[in-house]
Formats: C-alpha cells, sequence, structure tokens
C-alpha cells in the first residue's frame, strides 16, 4: 500500500534530480559552451562598434559634401539669375527647405517678387465648392481671367486666378500691385494661403517664373486626392509662366513623379528630386536659370525619371 511516507520519499527523489541537473548544467555552461557564448558576444560588440563608427564616417561624408556644394554655389550661382523676378510658392512639406531653396536663388542674383504658402486647406476635396466662390468673388479688374477654367474644380480655378496675378510669362500689362494684394488678401483671409511673413516676401508685382517647394506626398486618407489637387495647382501655374518644383524624393504619390510621369508636363516644367538637400538646392537655382534663360525644361536629382544631377552648364 502507497502511504505518506511514499509520496515523502518520491518527492524527495524528484527534487534531488532537479539538483543535481542544475549542478552538471552550470558545470557543463562553464565550460566549453560558455566559451563559445562569451566569444560571440565579443564579437558582437565588436561589429557593433564598427557599425557605429561607419555611420559616424558616413554622416561626416555627407556633412562634408553639403559643405562643399554651398561653396560651390558661391562660384557656379552668382549672375545667373541676375534681373530674373521669381516668385516662390511653398507646399506644407516643402516649407522645412525653403529658406534654403530662397537662399540659392538669392545667390544667384534672383529678384524675389513674394512668397505663397499654401495651406493644407486648399487641397482638401471637400473645399472645392468654397474654392470656386472664392475664385468668383476675390477677382480683380486687372487680373486677367479669360481661358480660366468653367468646370466644377475648385483647385483648379483657384489656382488658375491666383497664377494670372502672380506671374506673366508673357511680360505684357502686369496686374496692378493693389489689385494683386486684394486678390491674395482675399485667398489669406479665406485660411487658404499665407503670403506675408511680418512684411518679408510680401508678393507685389507678377515673375517669369515660380519655384515651386514641395516635399513628401500627402499619407492620410484622402491623399490620393489631395495629391492630385497638388498636380492640378503645378500646372495652372504652368500656363502662366516658367515652373520649377523643388521637391523630395520621387516616389508614387510625389507632385515631382507626377510630373516626369505626365508626357505633356514634362516637356514644361523642370524639377528637382533632392531639393531636401544643399545639392539639391543650388541645383534646384541652376535649373530656374536653365528656365528663365533658355526656356529650357529639365529633370535632376537621383530618383526615378532624372535625366541627370544638373543641367549641363554651357560652354
Amino acid at each position: 500500500m502507497i502511504n505518506f511516507r511514499y509520496h515523502v520519499v518520491s518527492l524527495t527523489a524528484v527534487f534531488l534530480a532537479l539538483a543535481i541537473g542544475l549542478v552538471v548544467g552550470t558545470a557543463a555552461l562553464n565550460g566549453p559552451v560558455a566559451d563559445s557564448l562569451n566569444q560571440r558576444v565579443s564579437e558582437l560588440k565588436k561589429d557593433n562598434t564598427q557599425l557605429r563608427d561607419s555611420v559616424s564616417s558616413l554622416q561626416e561624408e555627407v556633412k562634408r559634401e553639403e559643405d562643399f556644394a554651398a561653396e560651390m554655389a558661391q562660384v557656379v550661382l552668382p549672375g545667373r539669375l541676375t534681373g530674373r523676378k521669381i516668385l516662390m510658392v511653398t507646399l506644407p512639406s516643402g516649407r522645412e527647405h525653403a529658406d534654403q531653396v530662397r537662399t540659392m536663388l538669392t545667390t544667384a542674383g534672383a529678384t524675389i517678387t513674394g512668397r505663397i504658402e499654401m495651406q493644407d486647406s486648399f487641397f482638401v476635396p471637400a473645399n472645392s465648392q468654397e474654392l470656386l466662390y472664392l475664385a468668383a468673388s476675390a477677382a480683380q479688374s486687372s487680373i486677367p481671367v479669360t481661358g480660366l477654367p468653367s468646370n466644377s474644380d475648385g483647385v483648379e480655378t483657384a489656382s488658375a486666378l491666383l497664377a494670372s496675378a502672380v506671374l506673366d510669362r508673357t511680360q505684357g500689362t502686369p496686374p496692378a500691385p493693389a489689385d494683386i494684394t486684394a486678390l491674395l488678401t482675399a485667398y489669406e483671409k479665406a485660411k487658404y494661403i499665407s503670403y506675408a511673413d511680418a512684411g518679408k516676401d510680401k508678393v507685389t508685382e507678377p515673375a517669369q517664373a515660380v519655384v515651386i517647394v514641395t516635399g513628401l506626398p500627402y499619407v492620410d486618407k484622402e491623399s490620393a486626392q489631395k495629391d492630385q489637387a497638388v498636380v492640378t495647382m503645378v500646372s495652372q501655374f504652368d500656363k502662366q509662366g516658367s515652373v520649377v518644383v523643388a521637391g523630395n524624393g520621387a516616389s508614387d504619390g510625389n507632385v515631382v513623379a507626377a510630373v516626369r510621369g505626365d508626357g505633356a508636363l514634362v516637356k514644361t516644367i523642370s524639377t528637382v528630386d533632392n531639393a531636401n538637400t544643399t545639392q539639391g538646392q543650388v541645383v534646384t537655382a541652376l535649373a530656374t536659370s536653365e528656365m528663365v534663360g533658355q526656356g529650357k525644361a529639365g529633370q535632376y536629382g537621383l530618383g526615378a525619371g532624372a535625366a541627370s544631377m544638373m543641367p549641363q552648364q554651357p560652354q
């Protein structure tokens, strides 16, 4: 018969076996297995140190390349845009590097006629009807409205009217400064643009060309419609003057990719897909010079569809 003493002896044997197993296992690990693990840990630490050193080296290399590009700008840019009137239009995604693009344009001698910051609300699909009403109510007598789109696309119509006020491809009779101010003020009060930062870069006259500074595409649930609205805006500016798109990347949804993928737009609009870097900002100024000086559109940068890293310089 199995009694209490039997259970006690059995449990004691089990615990004794476990204790012996732990002792034997520990002894084994303290031998070749432990040595192997220690060696592997040392190797991983060494690899990690080498990777950190490699990353630091690459970061320093990038910094030096940026510094080199900034210094080269002082050599290759001066005089290339002297006497040229350039407008800047920035999208929300491009504001981070808009000031640097402006610096390169002014280094090239450009006269910045103003800077318009587009707001996200301009590209929201639900605002199309309000944009149509705004375009109708904000029109001014000296701003040409012939040829404006007559459909239900608010972004298209509002962009066309805006472009006709701030760009002048033909260098004909320019709109009155007061009318330009009135139009832009109406757009700003409706919270679709911002065009005057304490008086800096306030638009006062039409420009020969516009540099549109943008970044990565939208990523929200309405991203496809918003990205298309950006392309629509860019195409309307292209109808009124020379356009250079200074962007970041050429991935799907990006306005740079859209221009390069459009058989008509790619012939009339220049794009730079790395304008978030100093090199790309220098190239943006060169592409603008090529556009207003030679009437030539080019696709530059590192992304898909780029013909080269920079425009070919005249002999």
